[in-house]
């Protein structure tokens, strides 16, 4: 076991006061199928009008894809809160789906039609809204629809007292570390062979549905390894974290400089019709992709680099979650404690800065993890040297003990969040990676036919018992007036589309 004095946090820096203003909520996307077939399928209906509006709706839109529900919550001081509006959104949207759909529990997705057959997320005629589509129709050009089809959920985080300058130390922190949560909370190691048909891959056929499904024996995660969320383009840029002004910096040379490979399809086609927002390396901030960004909530309009520069870090969005096919809500409380206890070690160890080796490494250590992180004799990068992930991860686990003691007097479920995150670095057998490969093998299914079953199972306890009537009605409002605000943008507007997308991508827009 690792024990150099960078593991081991400050706790004289956490008061009981400072970690009961800890706060957080979620952000979970999650496919809509259409359950009715022989096999599931991506459902091809539009987002359902008794959700509300995808441009609008507080807590109910899409993400890629208008067959991508994304549910949010809102901010929260306790785990237990944070999860409750979760699920209170999650039944909503399970019990208004039309007959026959289901989300789907997985972050790889079901088999998945031709590109051109994955629909976009479509929000209204406002300029905002069409700016919206335009962009997802970039990524599509860019990426490939099905990468964009893969399912997480966010968690975004603050602590008070901590400066732009404390999150972005806490950010490198994450960072070097972040092998550890996607080791444990993984829950993706397989997927449907559509996936990757006509993709070069390093997938083997799962033994027990060779023809239809592939895996890797000890992945993690394939959602966060080459397969998903990957970028050869943006991996170039090595944005560096050590400080605001360095990652502004990267991120608009990325937002303004043309970049040849994207500025060969142009913004628009032969018929006029915009393909892209932009011919730069990012269309725009949220292009890039990372484990962690550094967020502040913005103003209507507001480019999300500019507020940043202007008031500064506000929170951090953790990235690299699975939905877990095995949880209801694909998360659990024991997974949101021992994700609080981590971000509390990196905002109270030492954190070097970061540099071009260590961005490189950092990025193979990810996909090696993601991709082969249940070995035992898996070695990553570490300040030069190999080093054996269990070592490693046990150094850090070992020193989150003291902050989850910290957290008794606030909330006595981290202790045993800890405790439990420690016994699964030696079993791993017992990791939801590890659970998956293990039900798909005794059912003798495929990822697909697997996940569908839980899939079903969460349905049917998502609609049983129905909503109350009050909570019914609290929702269709809701939804009601998140229509009602999209027509009065789509009436509000007079600026011609063309001179809107000039606006708000002006390089101006990004300077504070």
């Amino acid at each position: 076991m690792l024990t150099p004095t960078e593991f081991t946090p400050d706790v004289s820096l956490l008061s009981t006061e400072r970690l009961r203003g800890m706060r957080r909520g979620l952000e979970k996307e999650s496919l809509r199928v259409d359950a009715r077939g022989p096999l599931p399928a991506l459902a091809q209906t539009p987002h359902p009008v008794a959700l509300g509006s995808a441009l609008t709706h507080p807590h109910i839109t899409t993400d890629f894809s208008e067959s991508q529900l994304e549910l949010i919550t809102g901010v929260h001081p306790t785990v237990e809160s944070c999860l409750a509006e979760l699920e209170r959104v999650q039944r909503f949207v399970c019990q208004q789906l039309p007959q026959g759909e289901q989300i789907w529990v997985s972050s790889m997705p079901c088999c998945l039609p031709t590109d051109d057959q994955i629909p976009l997320g479509y929000y209204g005629t406002s300029n905002s809204g069409r700016s919206k589509t335009v962009y997802r129709h970039g990524l599509g050009l860019r990426y490939g629809r099905r990468m964009q089809t893969i399912s997480g959920i966010h968690y975004n985080w603050s602590l008070p007292g901590l400066s732009s300058a404390d999150y972005f130390a806490l950010i490198r922190n994450f960072r070097r570390h972040a092998f550890v949560l996607l080791y444990l909370l993984g829950a993706s190691p397989a997927v449907c062979s559509s996936f990757v048909a006509g993709r070069q891959h390093v997938l083997q056929p799962f033994p027990a549905a060779p023809d239809t499904t592939l895996y890797l024996p000890h992945a993690t995660s394939l959602r966060m390894g080459r397969l998903g969320y990957q970028s050869d383009a943006q991996a170039s840029l090595r944005v560096s974290y050590n400080s605001l002004e360095g990652y502004a910096h990267s991120l608009e040379q990325a937002l303004t400089r043309p970049y040849a490979a994207y500025a060969a399809h142009g913004v628009q086609d032969a018929n006029g019709q915009y393909q892209q927002l932009a011919t730069s390396l990012l269309q725009i901030e949220n292009e890039f992709y990372s484990t962690i960004r550094p967020k502040r909530v913005t103003r209507p309009g507001q480019r999300p680099l500019h507020a940043l520069r202007q008031s500064g870090v506000e929170y951090v969005e953790v990235r690299l979650l699975d939905l877990n096919p095995l949880l209801p809500l694909g998360i659990d409380a024991q997974a949101l404690r021992l994700i609080d206890l981590f971000l509390l070690h990196c905002a109270t160890t030492p954190s070097a800065p970061d540099s071009p080796q260590e961005i490189a490494d950092l990025l193979a250590n990810q996909q090696a993890v993601a991709e082969r992180g249940r070995d035992p004799q898996l070695t990553l990068q570490r300040n030069g040297q190999s080093v054996l992930l269990r070592d490693w991860a046990h150094s850090v686990l070992q020193a989150l003990q003291p902050l989850a003691q910290a957290m008794e007097g606030v909330d006595a479920g981290y202790v045993p969040a800890w405790q439990a995150a420690s016994r699964l670095m030696d079993t791993p057998e017992q990791l939801p990676s590890a659970q998956v490969l293990a039900g798909m093998q005794q059912q003798g299914a495929s990822h697909t036919e697997w996940v569908q079953a839980q899939s079903a199972r969460t349905h049917a306890a998502m609609t049983e018992p129905a909503l109350a009537p009050d909570e019914l009605a609290h929702w269709q409002a809701s939804a009601e007036q998140s229509l009602e605000k999209q027509r009065a943008i789509e009436a509000a507007d007079t600026l011609p589309f063309d001179e809107y997308l000039q606006h708000y991508l002006a390089p101006e827009s990004l300077v504070a």
